[in-house]
């Protein structure tokens, strides 16, 4: 019986010569009701209606081209020897970790130029981001990557899981970890979770600090049941990060409040 599993299609239609992939439009479904939340967000916060949207003028295009370095980099005894396929990000290979330098780097260069403080975007922004995430990671599931080690079916029907995951789960003869699946939810509860602290009106800055620890948990831990992970010698270089995302997260969270840089709050209306 298992042999007559078909994986599902990673391509959604074709125009003509050009094929689109399943993985594009989920992703980019994911980008824009992130941008339509924090738009949403940031107008209730006070800040011009155009912020975000210039905002994710530079900073998707620079994410994408950053996760796709960062991916290259830890891979590149591959790419060195198949120097054409650099640019195909639609067969996979691109780095969270990577975009979410480049996207907070182009933050803070974007908020000094617009005399905004970082802080206040970034807040705003968190719940958008994490929620983004937990949508992409469906587009791991119709690649059929991002997947952990082997497991039986069984195991996979007592996680009650519908037949399609679990079916798309069988890849070349077996039965895998469905890892997109446990970012995915753990993303999405830290969606929940942002929301709820929002209503808190912890100080500024500490709503993105959050985000950054919350994430970082639950994918040092996911990370460790994945097959693909990017190597640095023996160790993940996504459980690495982590490591140093959650105590640097936690650290600044205490300096700004030690040093008394984090007086105004999330939802304070004035002082951009």
């Amino acid at each position: 019986m298992n042999e007559n599993i078909q994986p599902l299609n990673p391509i959604a239609f074709s125009l003509g010569p050009i094929e689109v992939h399943w993985y594009g439009i989920i992703i980019g479904s994911g980008l824009a009701l992130a941008l339509f939340l924090a738009i949403r967000e940031g107008d209730r916060r006070g800040l011009p209606k155009d912020i975000f949207a210039d905002l994710m003028l530079w900073a998707i295009p620079i994410a994408i081209i950053s996760a796709r370095i960062y991916y290259v980099i830890f891979e590149w005894k591959y790419y060195v020897n198949h120097p054409v396929e650099i640019p195909q990000i639609w067969n996979g290979g691109i780095a969270i970790h990577g975009a979410l330098i480049g996207s907070v780097i182009t933050a803070l260069v974007f908020a000094k130029k617009r005399g905004i403080s970082f802080w206040k975007i970034v807040d705003i922004a968190a719940p958008s981001i994490i929620l983004g995430q937990a949508i992409g990671r469906w587009g791991n599931f119709m690649n059929q990557e991002a997947h952990g080690g082997e497991v039986t079916r069984s195991f996979l029907e007592n996680l009650h899981l519908p037949d399609f995951i679990i079916n798309q789960m069988y890849i070349n003869g077996a039965y895998y970890h469905p890892t997109f699946l446990y970012e995915s939810v753990w993303d999405f509860a830290g969606f929940i979770l942002l929301i709820l602290l929002r209503r808190v009106n912890l100080r500024r800055g500490e709503l993105f600090l959050s985000y950054v620890i919350w994430y970082s948990v639950g994918r040092y831990f996911i990370e460790g049941l994945r097959t693909d992970s990017l190597m640095l010698g023996s160790m993940r270089m996504a459980q690495m990060i982590s490591l140093a995302l959650i105590v640097g997260a936690a650290a600044i969270l205490l300096y700004r409040r030690q040093k008394k840089l984090a007086d105004a709050h999330y939802l304070d209306q004035a002082n951009l």
